[in-house]
């Protein structure tokens, strides 16, 4: 099972919708599982750095297998190795809202990254239209098996 091109597409659209719907100007980014991007969409008025801040969150939420925000507590924990992830790949692996993982029926087709708001708008936008759209939005606990 892929992510296709249209679905991206589809993705990008309904949070851009969103965005505007908010009142806010977002960079949308999706990614393949690998973290490698499928499409970067920037609405009009969205600052300059968000398109590139959206990949980086996309990517991470794909290659982590998980979304940034949960990455908050292992970064804090262990800063240290954290900061090292990034040294491994194409973009910063970071713990910020406004990155999930795209998956459907428990497999991961890829990474969604929502930037321009606030955290925690970005974490809306992105959980709003993932669910919307019939993705899942259940993840276990970093470190735990599915179901536990």
């Amino acid at each position: 099972m892929t992510l296709t091109m249209a679905e991206a597409e589809e993705l990008a659209e309904a949070a851009l919708e969103r965005g505007a719907q908010l009142g806010k100007a977002f960079s949308v980014a999706i990614v393949d599982p690998g973290g490698f991007m499928l499409l970067v969409k920037r609405s009009d008025g969205a600052r300059p750095l968000t398109p590139s801040i959206a990949v980086t969150k996309a990517h991470t939420a794909a290659v982590m297998q998980r979304p940034s925000k949960m990455l908050k507590q292992w970064a804090d924990s262990s800063p240290t190795f954290f900061s090292q992830l990034s040294s491994l790949s194409n973009y910063p692996i970071v713990a910020a809202e406004g990155g999930m993982t795209i998956k459907r029926d428990g497999v991961i087709l890829g990474g969604l990254g929502i930037s321009g708001g606030t955290g925690p708008e970005d974490q809306e936008v992105c959980d709003h239209v993932l669910g919307a759209l019939g993705y899942d939005l259940d993840f276990p606990a970093w470190g735990k098996p599915a179901g536990q």
